[in-house]
């Protein structure tokens, strides 16, 4: 099959040298992307000690960039879909190649925000056109789900490599310079973007409609920020209130969709099994991951003592574990239905998830083996569940939905931080209390219940026998913390396992040439899910090589 370019020339079903090439620079884009929370967390200290933020403006440069990732990816993905996805790429690179050298020289927290804000919708350009783009390059779905797992294994990358080059870097150079990488990867992606990556849009896709880009945004801004008010603050009036209107707006955004000839996201995705099941998949690995991931950092550095670079490194081990099963599993699909690889690696996640419950003081090979488990077993879900989400939509809709599949991702991870490690937080709270020495002044012992942090930062201002009997009930309540949090991102494995068996059976193997979750004869209901795919009767599309 062929995608006929407008400029005469044609898309192979088959990838040849130049799509491999075009896939290693988008993989460049997506390894910075996935670090680029991370480098930001480690220099927060040097950052607050040089520009001294408010707390309050301290909050906006660390959030921020979530906000805006999460509210415009939407509109970006379809944005690409309808003006073409190659330059609403190149274009997000130039911002954001502008935005970190702003963030890196930034004189005030104030132009240090602003920078941030424009990093987050250059972001919001960049992620979905990666998807995207990679589903125009590989037409051939063995290939396609192969592209899916070196994506998927970039994005490890980046997570394994962040805390690492963070840590070098900071010992090295100002905190300016975490934003400067991004730099020299920007620049590579403006130079052979150009040459490597075909243009896409579809000529059919209507106006861009400026009141559902308003919805939408007042739909997961809301809902983004009274997550993270839930994790920080706790449940109260102001978060429950965003969280209500941005439900609100988005029953409104989903009612307009409805009545468009040219919706900014056709909701009639959802009624494709395939696609829905591995969305929701993919959005409740990233809360499990999310509340867990927290926990295991921070227990590594406030338990345990160790430095930002000594835990990261620990970390890589189950980074590369995930970079090996994302990469493995599109091979095993090409014999075995992706259903099945997905319910043995989420049953080898849930092991690990399982591990941590047995975390205690001194745990820490324990917490390393847990982790290396459950790394291992998300690695396929990444890959494989990517592929489904952008393989089970139209080509013409295939930004939007990879904009679909990353917001998942984002709100997930923003969930799982806020409520399953809420429930953690509350477990240690409620371990601690009482367990505090008299001889421990008052205020350090607030500071101790209110976090794990408040506890190590508290105890570094006392006398050595004073901050050992602080520590030593904080060390313990915070390692019932974990396992909390731990049974609870157990269990939502488990039942995730159970609905991609369920849900994801009739997907054939790869090797059987049919369009990921198109339903096949095989399936039960294979007429009824047949749903939308990048077959060959699909609307009219243009691509430029």
């Amino acid at each position: 099959m062929h995608v006929t370019a407008a400029a005469g020339t044609e898309v192979p079903a088959r990838a040849d040298r130049r799509a491999w090439l075009g896939l290693a620079v988008l993989a460049l884009a997506t390894l910075l992307l996935s670090f680029d929370v991370t480098l930001l967390y480690l220099a927060a200290p040097q950052l607050s000690a040089d520009l001294d933020p408010s707390s309050t403006q301290m909050l906006w440069i660390m959030d921020i960039y979530s906000f805006m990732i999460a509210g415009f990816m939407v509109t970006m993905g379809t944005l690409g879909d309808r003006i073409g996805r190659r330059k609403v790429l190149l274009v997000g690179a130039l911002a954001f190649g502008a935005a970190s050298l702003l963030a890196a020289y930034a004189p005030n927290a104030e132009t240090l925000i602003a920078a941030r804000a424009l990093l987050g919708v250059a972001g919001a350009s960049i992620m979905p056109s990666t998807l995207s783009l990679i589903g125009l390059l590989f037409r051939d779905p063995r290939q396609r789900a192969f592209a899916m797992g070196v994506w998927a294994a970039a994005f490890s990358v980046g997570v394994a490599l962040g805390p690492v080059i963070g840590g070098l870097m900071l010992e090295v150079f100002w905190w300016g310079s975490v934003f400067l990488l991004a730099v020299p990867i920007m620049g590579v992606l403006l130079v052979a973007g150009p040459l490597l990556l075909p243009e896409y849009r579809n000529p059919e896709g209507g106006r861009l409609d400026l009141v559902s880009v308003v919805l939408s945004l007042a739909a997961i801004l809301p809902i983004v920020y009274g997550i993270k008010q839930i994790a920080k603050h706790g449940v109260d009036g102001v978060s429950v209130g965003a969280l209500v209107v941005g439900v609100a707006m988005g029953v409104w955004f989903a009612l307009r969709q409805r009545g468009l000839e040219h919706p900014l996201l056709d909701i009639r995705l959802f009624a494709n099994r395939s696609f829905s099941a591995a969305l929701a998949t993919s959005t409740l690995v990233g809360a499990a991951l999310g509340g867990t991931y927290l926990f295991i950092t921070q227990y590594l550095q406030l338990v345990e003592e160790l430095s930002p670079l000594e835990s990261g490194l620990l970390l890589v081990p189950g980074s590369l574990a995930l970079i090996g099963t994302s990469m493995l599993a599109p091979v095993l699909t090409r014999r075995i239905r992706p259903a099945y690889v997905l319910t043995v690696s989420m049953l080898v996640s849930a092991t690990g998830y399982a591990l941590l419950t047995q975390v205690d003081e001194g745990g820490l090979a324990i917490l390393v083996t847990g982790f290396i488990l459950l790394y291992a077993g998300t690695g396929p879900e990444m890959s494989l569940a990517t592929d489904l989400v952008v393989g089970s939509a139209p080509q013409e809709k295939a930004g939007s939905a990879s904009a679909m599949h990353s917001t998942g991702g984002e709100l997930g991870i923003a969930f799982g931080v806020a409520v399953i490690g809420s429930i953690g937080t509350a477990v240690y709270r409620d371990e601690l209390s009482g367990r505090i020495p008299e001889s421990v002044p008052a205020d350090a012992a607030s500071a101790a219940e209110d976090s794990m942090a408040g506890a190590h930062a508290a105890a570094a201002e006392l006398p050595d026998t004073v901050a050992r009997s602080l520590m030593e009930p904080a060390r313990e309540a915070f390692v019932s913390g974990l396992g909390a949090v731990s049974v609870v991102a157990t269990a939502l494995i488990v039942a995730l396992t159970v609905l991609v068996l369920v849900a994801l059976r009739h997907v054939p193997p790869t090797a059987a040439g049919t369009v990921p979750g198109a339903g096949n004869d095989d399936s039960p209901d294979a007429g009824q899910d047949a749903g939308p795919g990048p077959a060959a009767d699909a609307a009219p599309v243009t691509a430029r090589a």
